[in-house]
């Protein structure tokens, strides 16, 4: 698939997005299942104190995120319930595909990303809004570091 986007895309997105297109909606439903188990557990800096993750309004389930600019690139440490696999499955792609990208490389990713994948037809609105919300909150996150880094 060639479009515009991709020259924005880092290549471990538009892997993403292809394997989610190369599918039928119902396998689609079931890739974004296996993507939600496979969502990286928080380091115990944020175990232990949730607190530091953002909670994301915009996701139906409670989600709390967020995005660190550190010397390898930019990390997406996320949380979401077992129980929202949905929820999970967005998280864990954003986490995957902005992990190790340089700032600029994740600030380039389209806010749109959500709606790149193919599941406008297999889950609400509101869901893909959700995710869109996780995005948006990485990229001012990773912003306000690039003025003031984080603290170490």
């Amino acid at each position: 698939m060639t479009d515009d986007s991709a020259t924005t895309l880092p290549p471990v997105l538009t892997e993403i997005r292809d394997d989610f297109l190369a599918l039928g909606e119902r396998d689609r439903l079931q890739l974004l299942l296996e993507f939600s188990r496979e969502l990286p557990d928080l380091p115990a800096r944020y175990q232990d104190a949730p607190g530091l993750l953002e909670r994301v309004e915009e996701c139906q389930s409670p989600v709390r995120a967020f995005a660190e600019v550190e010397q390898d690139g930019v990390h997406l440490y996320a949380t979401a319930p077992a129980e929202a696999p949905t929820t999970r499955g967005f998280a864990s792609i954003l986490a995957q595909g902005l992990d190790g990208l340089t700032p600029e490389e994740a600030l380039a990713v389209p806010d749109d990303y959500p709606f790149m994948i193919g599941l406008t037809n297999a889950v609400s609105p509101l869901r893909l809004h959700g995710m869109t919300g996780i995005l948006v909150r990485a990229k001012r996150q990773i912003r306000e570091q690039l003025v003031r880094p984080v603290e170490q």
